[in-house]
């Protein structure tokens, strides 16, 4: 694992408490960082290459750190499709482009249990106690470890099996966006500046970030736009729109 750290940002450093937030690229996880911000965090933005197919979405999470003013943004590199199960670390498994019924095969085995402790690490290094991912359990896949229940039982881990929970100066793992609608998420977002058009959602987007138009993330992240009432800022590919 390489970090790739880019100090600064275009708003400069938030002031106030340590975060570190999980920066996909994508809508939820930007959110969650407009929202951090907002809070008065100055947040570590962390994203993941973890093999996915869809690397476009690490240059978006690049263009929203810098927007949204991170006090810094790392790159880490875990190659999870050396051990595979999804369409999205896969190539030789198709993104579907229609609703199935159960957890679709863009499941990742273990993603967000390996994204949060990646950010956990971080977090104990940089001395700070708050860590914040976009998980969301209303308008999403299915997806095991994007509930409630997951994000609680992760944080009791964190103080378990880290030097600073066990010294008593435990971590707090923070979902704001859990039990929102995608409609809900876009209207936080605008409220505190975020401009979706610089995000990625697509599962299967191209190398310039435009979307499909017809996998799952593009199907609800459309949705949400239609239900917020605001135009969709999202680039597709020709004939996908």
């Amino acid at each position: 694992m390489s970090p790739d750290v880019d100090q600064g940002g275009a708003g400069g450093a938030v002031a106030g408490e340590g975060a570190v937030v999980l920066l996909s690229g994508g809508l939820d996880s930007a959110t969650c960082l407009a929202l951090a911000g907002a809070q008065g965090y100055a947040c570590h933005a962390l994203s993941i290459d973890y093999g996915q197919r869809h690397r476009a979405e690490l240059q978006a999470a690049r263009r929203v750190a810098r927007s949204l003013g991170a006090a810094s943004h790392r790159v880490v590199s875990v190659d999870l499709s050396a051990i595979g199960g999804s369409a999205l670390t896969d190539s030789g498994i198709p993104v579907p482009e229609t609703p199935a019924e159960g957890i679709p095969v863009t499941y990742v085995p273990a993603r967000n249990t390996t994204l949060l402790s990646l950010a956990l690490g971080l977090a104990e290094a940089l001395d700070v106690r708050r860590i914040f991912i976009g998980a969301n359990a209303v308008d999403y896949s299915g997806y095991p470890d994007c509930r409630p229940a997951f994000i609680e039982a992760f944080e009791a881990l964190a103080n378990l099996a880290t030097r600073a929970g066990i010294e008593g100066d435990g971590f707090q793992v923070h979902a704001p966006l859990i039990a929102l609608t995608k409609a809900e998420i876009i209207r936080l977002g605008v409220v505190h500046g975020l401009d979706y058009a610089l995000t990625v959602s697509c599962y299967q987007a191209d190398e310039q970030g435009r979307a499909c138009g017809v996998c799952d993330s593009c199907r609800i992240r459309r949705a949400g736009f239609a239900a917020a009432g605001l135009a969709d800022p999202t680039r597709y590919r020709p004939g996908a729109d």
